[in-house]
């Protein structure tokens, strides 16, 4: 059997991940960890769109299903069939994983729903939005988080923080999957033979026990 990078606790790996982003988008729905911005409907948008839970979460979740190894069948079909089975479970998890990569990438660049102490007032907008393409992000500039929002407290780090979270989060799964797609296409190649995987595993410097 071979191992690379935790290679056999992929699937273990991506049901954590799916947790993690979850519980970050879980986060973003109650800014200063209170229920009332919700009720309110003055959570930001792209959190409410709880990429974070069903993306890079649920549908992810259903897909690392399909990374179960099956090197136990002895035949060379069901072997390939397998494979190629792990391979539409890993290409449907990469394009939801950069699906909710895009959600919060949004949710990060636009910054925050919060109570803002504008020109007209205390309204609820997104004081931190960037206006036009010329104009530097909120991002680059630390020195407006803390007097950006009158409320919720704290929620320009916050948002940062957990939308932040869950890009990487999707990010790793897109890379894991690729990393799985790659496995399951050498095993339809090769097919289930010990001594043809262990080759090619060797040449990609791989340990093989």
């Amino acid at each position: 059997m071979c191992s690379i990078c935790g290679l056999k606790y992929l699937r273990v790996v991506m049901i954590l991940l799916a947790v993690v982003s979850t519980l970050a988008n879980l986060l973003l729905l109650f800014p200063g960890l209170t229920y009332k911005y919700l009720l309110e409907n003055h959570v930001t948008p792209e959190a409410t769109w709880c990429a974070g839970i069903w993306a890079s979460g649920f549908v992810v979740l259903v897909a690392a299903r399909g990374f179960a190894s099956n090197d136990t069948k002895k035949g060379c079909c069901q072997f390939r069939a397998d494979m190629l089975c792990r391979i539409v479970y890993s290409c449907v998890a990469v394009v939801v994983a950069g699906f909710g990569f895009q959600i919060n990438s949004m949710g990060l660049t636009q910054g925050p729903l919060c109570l803002h102490n504008g020109t007209e007032g205390l309204t609820w907008e997104r004081p931190l939005k960037t206006m036009n393409v010329d104009a530097e992000n909120y991002l680059y500039k630390p020195e407006r988080w803390a007097s950006a929002c009158e409320e919720p407290r704290g929620v320009v780090v916050w948002n940062i923080a957990l939308f932040s979270t869950i890009m990487a989060v999707s990010g790793l799964q897109a890379l894991f999957c690729v990393v799985q797609i790659l496995s399951a296409i050498r095993g339809v190649i090769f097919g289930p033979s010990k001594k043809k995987v262990k080759l090619i595993l060797l040449f990609w410097g791989m340990q093989v026990e």
